[in-house]
């Protein structure tokens, strides 16, 4: 079978930018990452990672292009990733994000699965709208777009920890 995904920058500048893809079921996750990084023009050399999904995009577990855990918190990797093992008719989001500089966030929605069509080479760039911006749009948090708040606004003296309850001769 063959997923068709929609793949959509997380961007706030008022034209959509995104990707349609089409892969079969039975690829990887890496696989996917490769498609999508040439789709949208990045060579791919930098770190990646997808995570899953629910339907409201709250971030779940990773997936990583490469191991950089040193053996602390197991992840598991792209590469050895089944598409259809985390998406399914049930699971149909996955958030990608591309390099860990720039955080180049992305929706990845399994939009359909089709029959696999004679003559096709998968995968597949189906449809492209939109151009990349020249830089990842900027984050923002919500607490930060709020009116009450301020990074300052916390009463600490930074210089004065004697009334904290800290051993200053701890080793």
């Amino acid at each position: 079978m063959i997923y068709r995904f929609r793949v959509i920058l997380d961007n706030d500048t008022e034209d959509d930018v995104f990707r349609d893809l089409e892969i079969r079921e039975t690829d990887t996750l890496e696989d996917l990452h490769n498609i999508i990084t040439q789709s949208f023009g990045f060579d791919g050399t930098e770190m990646a990672s997808f995570y899953n999904s629910d339907d409201e995009w709250n971030q779940g577990e990773e997936f990583s292009l490469f191991d950089m855990s040193e053996g602390i918190n197991l992840v598991r990797l792209m590469n050895e990733t089944i598409l259809e093992d985390v998406i399914n008719e049930a699971k149909t989001k996955l958030i990608y994000v591309y390099d860990f500089y720039n955080m180049w966030t992305f929706y990845v929605e399994l939009a359909e699965i089709v029959d696999e069509a004679e003559g096709t080479d998968y995968p597949n760039l189906m449809f492209v709208h939109g151009q990349i911006p020249d830089e990842a749009p900027k984050k923002s948090f919500e607490i930060e777009e709020s009116e009450d708040f301020d990074e300052f606004e916390n009463d600490l003296d930074i210089d004065g920890y004697e009334s904290l309850d800290f051993d200053e001769n701890w080793n």
